[in-house]
């Protein structure tokens, strides 16, 4: 039985989301499946991987062969790499402490990697806030100027007919008069 490690897609129409499974690869995308290792949710910032990483690698290293985009999302985690360096160690071309070693300078690097982009996500998203803030306000205030020069020619209008009026009325009385 060719064991596979991929994808079971659920979710709306425009909104998918994936679990991870290791599944019978004669079995349908969305069937059968022997364990669930974990979720992908690719409609987040950057994309949500919860693994269980213990399971994960265990599988591999009986030897599930992981779909293309699984093998990435793996490769992201480490997971691929940690099997890498664990096979390594059992044909004696490193040592256990090496290995770890490697493995956790990787992991360093990597959520340093992830905390520099959600910040430059979070920097970015105050810039858009505040210069849509700006250019709102600057629309309300043109708006503003015009409804206030609006009410102004009115009211110019207004006084102006209203002086007429008044001329009109002195000039009657004094025609009465």
């Amino acid at each position: 039985m060719a064991v596979k490690i991929r994808l079971q897609r659920y979710g709306k129409k425009d909104s998918a989301f994936y679990h991870l499974v290791v599944a019978d690869g004669r079995a349908p995308r969305d069937g059968k499946f022997i364990e669930k290792l974990g979720v992908y949710n690719p409609n987040s910032n950057p994309a949500t991987i919860d693994i269980n990483f213990d399971s994960t690698l265990n599988w591999l290293i009986k030897g599930a062969q992981p779909t293309d985009t699984c093998r990435a999302i793996l490769s992201y985690k480490g997971i691929m790499l940690k099997k890498h360096l664990i096979e390594g160690v059992k044909k004696g071309a490193l040592t256990e402490a090496q290995a770890e070693q490697k493995f956790n300078k990787w992991l360093d690097e990597k959520s340093g990697k992830i905390t520099g982009k959600n910040d430059r996500l979070k920097i970015e998203s105050k810039k858009q806030s505040s210069d849509r803030l700006k250019a709102e306000t600057a629309s309300k205030e043109a708006k503003a100027l015009k409804v206030a020069a609006k009410i102004a020619s009115v009211t110019e209008t207004l006084v102006s007919d209203n002086e007429k009026l008044t001329e009109k009325s002195s000039l009657s009385e004094e025609t009465n008069s």
